[in-house]
């Protein structure tokens, strides 16, 4: 699944759609997908001018995103819903990412409860976990282009 097709199914834009490329995915159980990590990236002006490193807040949201794209090609009627990111827990980061590093979000669906959806994610860089966590996605009822936002 390439930028175009991604766009289809996540409701996020340029800068902040941080899924380049999907090059697995089983509905219902997991994805993997790319972040090319390239030196124009617009956070990068600010964080850390001289020290460039990809905020840690950005690599789980990138992993959220391919969850995204999980999730919704695991319910029966995606374009009914929108999934927002509810709960992030045990984050840890273990290594800086960096320009020209490519990221592989690697996303594992562990279970869904009550409207809730729970996700195990991985950042590697490498084959090197750069960053992990799980995260919690809920669903919100999407709106219709005349019901405004």
């Amino acid at each position: 699944m390439k930028a175009e097709q991604i766009e289809k199914w996540l409701p996020h834009r340029y800068p902040f759609l941080l899924v380049d490329r999907v090059l697995e995915l089983n509905p219902g159980q997991s994805i993997l997908a790319l972040k090319n990590v390239t030196y124009n990236e617009p956070f990068f002006t600010g964080h850390f001018p001289g020290l460039k490193l990809m905020p840690g807040v950005l690599i789980i949201e990138a992993l959220a995103q391919a969850g995204g794209i999980l999730l919704y090609h695991t319910l029966p009627d995606p374009e009914s819903v929108v999934m927002v990111l509810s709960k992030v827990e045990e984050a840890k980061f273990r290594k800086p990412v960096v320009p020209g590093d490519q990221l592989r979000l690697s996303v594992q669906l562990l279970r869904q409860k009550a409207g809730f959806y729970y996700f195990s994610a991985q950042a590697l860089v490498e084959g090197e976990v750069v960053a992990e966590g799980r995260l919690t996605a809920g669903l919100m009822k999407a709106s219709k282009p005349d019901e405004g936002q």
